[in-house]
Order: C-alpha cells, then sequence, then structure tokens
C-alpha cells in the first residue's frame, strides 16, 4: 500500500530483455538508503518488487503484462521515474490510499502553465472516468492528485508548482502517457452499486 506522495525521482540505469519481460535497474538518491531485496517500491505508481540491489541501484522485474498496460514499457535509459517505498504501519497518510495496482494508461492531451502552476488535462478510458469525482483522488504516474473537472472520457487537475518541481509529471509534453490508478473506494462503491442493480436469482 501507498500514498501517492513521491519520495523522490530515480533514473533508469539499464533495461535488460529477459523475455517475456525485462529487467529494470534504477539509481536511487542517498535519501533512499533502505532498500533491500524483496521490498516493494512504486515505480510511477506501479507496484514492484526489488530483485536485487547493489547500493543505490536496485533491480525488478516487469513482465509483458506490466510492460503493456503500464508506461514502464516505453521507458528509456536516463528516463525519470517517480519512486514510494510501501507504506509503514504508523506512517502519516498525506495523499490517499494507492494500490500500486494501474488500472489504465491516460495520455495528457493539454497543459496550461500560468507561471509557476499548470492545469493539466489528461484523456482516459470511459471505465475510469465513471469511478472518478470532482474533488475525489486519482493516482497519475503514483502521485496523489486532486481531480478539478472530470467528462466522459478526460478530466483535469491542478499542479502547484511543488508538484511539478518534484515529479516526473513537470515536463510531461501533450502526447505522453501515464499510468493511472482511481480511487480504491470508488472501485468499491461501484462494484456494490453494481451488484445492488443486478436482478436476484429468484426474481
Amino acid at each position: 500500500m501507498f500514498t501517492g506522495l513521491v519520495e523522490a525521482l530515480a533514473t533508469v540505469i539499464e533495461l535488460k530483455p529477459e523475455p517475456p519481460g525485462i529487467r529494470l535497474t534504477i539509481e536511487v538518491p542517498p535519501s533512499i538508503d533502505d532498500v533491500k531485496t524483496g521490498d516493494s517500491i512504486a515505480l510511477n505508481g506501479c507496484c514492484l518488487t526489488v530483485i536485487a540491489t547493489q547500493a543505490t541501484r536496485p533491480s525488478f522485474q516487469a513482465g509483458d503484462e506490466t510492460l503493456r498496460r503500464t508506461n514502464l514499457g516505453r521507458l528509456q535509459p536516463g528516463g525519470k521515474l517517480n519512486i514510494e517505498r510501501s507504506l509503514r504501519f504508523g506512517d502519516r497518510l498525506g495523499g490517499h490510499f494507492v494500490t500500486g495496482h494501474i488500472d489504465g494508461l491516460g495520455t495528457l492531451e493539454s497543459r496550461t502553465d500560468d507561471r509557476d502552476w499548470s492545469t493539466f488535462w489528461f484523456r482516459a478510458p470511459p471505465e475510469l472516468t465513471r469511478q472518478m469525482a470532482s474533488k475525489g483522488s486519482i493516482a497519475v504516474d503514483g502521485v496523489s492528485l486532486t481531480l478539478v473537472e472530470v467528462q466522459s472520457n478526460r478530466f483535469s487537475v491542478a499542479l502547484i508548482p511543488h508538484t511539478l518541481a518534484v515529479t516526473a509529471l513537470g515536463p510531461l509534453k501533450p502526447g505522453d502517457t501515464v499510468n493511472l490508478e482511481t480511487d480504491v473506494l470508488a472501485k468499491y462503491v461501484q462494484q456494490q452499486l453494481k451488484a445492488e442493480g443486478s436482478p436476484r436469482k429468484d426474481e
């Protein structure tokens, strides 16, 4: 479980083919100094397990399904990733509950920059926007954000200067893809409503 509060930016060091997946090695900053084999870490919001680590360079394995359904399949050496270590009991929950299970991909449709502030519009599948609501929460590349407007196939978020400066969202350009995870509470509500609307077998 994660909070959507990005701890640092990591750099992609190596993408080594291991069919049908890859081995991904990243460089983390000195502030992330306790990573060990077996840890769960969110990379751009996608929960992966550390399979090996050498100093500040942990490695992960990503399978075909992960590469197809997330933007990790589009990574290149030198690219930047948002990283967050898993939540520990007793930690403060400053964002919202994020599972690290990506629901789908979104595409940056437009960004409006007003000095150091920005408004982003993302296009997203309708099955995901149905789980969104204005003032609700969304994780975009692992960053916990508040939804501003939600339409049938797109949504907007307002980014403060700090978020733009310390996460991988700042350099995004129209056409770039992002990982999306909707609020887990919205999923449960939607599922419950669906179940209540289904006819009973004895009806």
